[in-house]
């Protein structure tokens, strides 16, 4: 499994430098929605530029104009560009087709989707890359997490890659995993570390534990 580094409510440049010292050790670095909005695809390309090897993650839950959208990710750098699943058939295959014509990979996120399985059967036969099953950082704390809705569509998804967010800490990092994920994505649980570079350590420790 991979480990994926959510970063959200954080400076484009202090982004950058946290990276620095974890290009070599982390899989997935995340430019999250919140980054986004507030700077749009400067921290993309700016992350991209300065470690050209670092799989870069475009968290821009694209709704509508999938092949706009995904568009303008990509050319900015971004390796890999979410859409939500519960957008229309024709938006995902939109963000598919742009991020598939430049090598790169689309991610939908399965944030508020109510019928998990039935959705996660249609998205693996429409050919996308990831599934990810997501708890919501609003609903998160009244305990709720991703681990009922990953088993789930773990146990129907043939071709695409499963990935699993939303309070994952390193005690329940390794259970994800075994319940089928094949990246693991955790944000403020390694964000407040005061030594990033130990702490991913750590998780990459336990996953291949």
């Amino acid at each position: 499994m991979k480990l994926q580094l959510a970063m959200d409510v954080i400076g484009m440049e202090e982004a950058v430098r946290l990276v620095g010292t974890i290009a070599d050790v982390i899989d997935i670095v995340e430019i999250g929605t919140p980054m986004i909005v507030k700077d749009g695809m400067l921290p993309v390309q700016a992350m991209k530029q300065a470690y050209p090897d670092v799989t870069v993650l475009a968290d821009v839950k694209i709704a509508d104009g999938g092949s706009i959208e995904a568009g303008y990710a990509v050319e900015a750098g971004a390796d890999i560009v979410t859409v939500l699943g519960i957008a229309a058939d024709e938006t995902i295959q939109g963000a598919r087709d742009a991020a598939h014509k430049l090598g790169r990979e689309v991610y939908v996120d399965m944030l508020s989707v109510e019928d998990v399985v039935g959705r996660a059967k249609e998205l693996d036969e429409m050919g996308v890359d990831y599934i990810g099953v997501h708890t919501a950082s609003d609903v998160q704390p009244s305990g709720k997490g991703p681990y009922e809705e990953l088993q789930r569509i773990a146990a129907v998804v043939k071709h695409a890659k499963i990935a699993a967010a939303g309070g994952i800490s390193l005690a329940t990092i390794s259970d994800v995993r075994d319940m089928g994920a094949d990246v693991g994505i955790v944000g403020s649980a390694l964000m407040r570390e005061k030594n990033l570079r130990e702490a991913v350590i750590a998780y990459q420790a336990k996953i291949k534990g």
